[in-house]
């Protein structure tokens, strides 16, 4: 299988599916010198993971990640001080699939005959044969995202070095569209949604704040760890705080279930969510992601522009649909309103409008880079619906028995803004090398 590797100068390969072992991230092009923990990454996996709130699979898996490789395990010399630092060769970051039952394998194995509408199972039969990972849709489950969030943490690492912050959020839920805010509020209300999730997150807190798994421990010590966690998810899941969602708006101002950054639009997507879900069907929405700080002249012409690469991120499962700035609006518009015009205030220039999403003719221009990520409906749902059975090609109806999120939405985001971490940055190497040429 190819397919599985992005980046030419910060490099991603990623491996695993949904009932395998486990996944894989593998990483290069990160500079060494980079102080980096387990915790931290898990406090970007957290976001993402099943089981969270009541819109999403229950599935239980914690998402719990193992650096195996890429750090130095001591100080090169003594009192050196580089303990757990990164040392320039590639990081490989595990993270095995815990709550992976016989009696969830079973219900694959029971309904594989016949291919889910909306997934891959009948064109990935096809292309591999029999022995194709049907089990939780392999590779081609939204599990493989986990990989996407663990390595774009390492990449966010070294952007907010170079001044370039990166925030998603929901935009829009179940046909209910959030109303335009700043690019301030977004980020605070992001920044505190996230605070919120790791102050909440019963693993967060019972796993790393309370130091039963630390980088001090070797590999063999911390999957004796995750096997003693794998039989104690109920209970560690158990202690999750019990706060009202009145309390946790208070305490935080965020919504206690969404990312969206106008609390009264995210109690309406929620409730408008719910009423699909309850009649077994499923919900889709959008993501934007904003990027703050991005020199100008990042991209490279023609077959690498920088819309381009992002436009890559239809490669996230669940994703139709990626806009850069105005969008697909832009057919509605006359050139002089589209046209971001441009003036100088004490030598600096500053435009009067950002409909190019901070991208034009492939380069950034120095403006917030945006993006909006179309995200189709869960195709996993409680609904008969007409399908195949893939040995005999005999017609047959189908009824979901699987875990199942009412929607993905909200488990996106992470995997978006992530995602354009890692583009940024692989476009970022290139542009100060090129600078670093231009000026030598």
């Amino acid at each position: 299988m190819i397919g599985c590797h992005i980046g030419r100068m910060f490099q991603v390969t990623v491996a695993g599916g949904s009932y395998q072992e486990g996944l894989t991230a593998i990483v290069q092009g990160h500079p060494p010198g980079m102080l980096l923990s387990e915790q931290e990454i898990y406090g970007d996996l957290l976001l993402r993971k099943p089981g969270a709130d009541e819109l999403s699979s229950p599935r239980k898996e914690p998402d719990l990640p193992i650096i195996y490789s890429g750090l130095n395990v001591a100080d090169t010399v003594e009192g050196a001080g580089n303990k757990n630092h990164t040392n320039g060769t590639p990081l490989a970051i595990l993270i095995p699939n815990l709550d992976r039952h016989f009696i969830h394998i079973k219900q694959y194995q029971d309904t594989n005959r016949t291919p889910r509408p909306g997934h891959a199972s009948y064109a990935s039969f096809v292309k591999y044969g029999p022995d194709d990972d049907a089990i939780g849709a392999g590779i081609f489950s939204g599990r493989y995202t986990s990989t996407i969030v663990a390595a774009g943490c390492i990449a966010k690492k070294v952007l907010s070095k170079h001044g370039i912050r990166i925030f998603s959020y929901i935009k829009e839920l179940a046909s209910v569209r959030c109303p335009d805010v700043t690019h301030k509020k977004a980020l605070e209300f992001t920044e505190q949604y996230k605070k919120m999730r790791r102050d909440l997150d019963p693993f967060y807190q019972e796993i790393y704040e309370k130091g039963r798994i630390n980088m001090d421990m070797r590999f063999l010590e911390k999957t004796k760890i995750l096997a003693q966690i794998e039989q104690e998810i109920e209970a560690i899941r158990g202690k999750a705080p019990k706060i009202k969602p009145s309390e946790i708006k208070n305490k935080y101002n965020v919504h206690h279930i969404l990312n969206c950054p106008d609390y009264e639009t995210a109690c309406a997507m929620v409730e408008a969510c719910n009423r699909i879900a309850v009649t077994g069907d499923s919900a889709g929405g959008v993501i934007e992601v904003v990027v703050t700080g991005v020199p100008t002249g990042l991209g490279e012409p023609v077959f690498n522009k920088l819309d381009g690469e992002l436009g890559r991120m239809l490669g996230i499962g669940a994703v139709k649909a990626v806009e850069v700035g105005a969008g697909v609006a832009v057919k509605d518009m006359t050139g002089s309103v589209s046209n971001d015009q441009m003036h100088s205030v004490n030598g600096k220039v500053v435009f009067e409008s950002n409909n190019a999403g901070g991208i034009t003719g492939g380069l950034s221009t120095g403006e917030p880079i945006i993006t909006r990520l179309t995200v189709k409906p869960t195709p996993t749902i409680d609904k008969p619906q007409q399908t195949i059975d893939k040995y005999t090609l005999e017609n047959k109806e189908l009824a979901a028995i699987t875990r199942r999120d009412a929607t993905i939405v909200g488990r996106i985001w992470p995997v978006a803004e992530n995602y354009t971490a890692i583009t940024i940055l692989d476009n970022l190497m290139m542009f100060l090398g090129c600078r670093k040429l231009r000026e030598s």
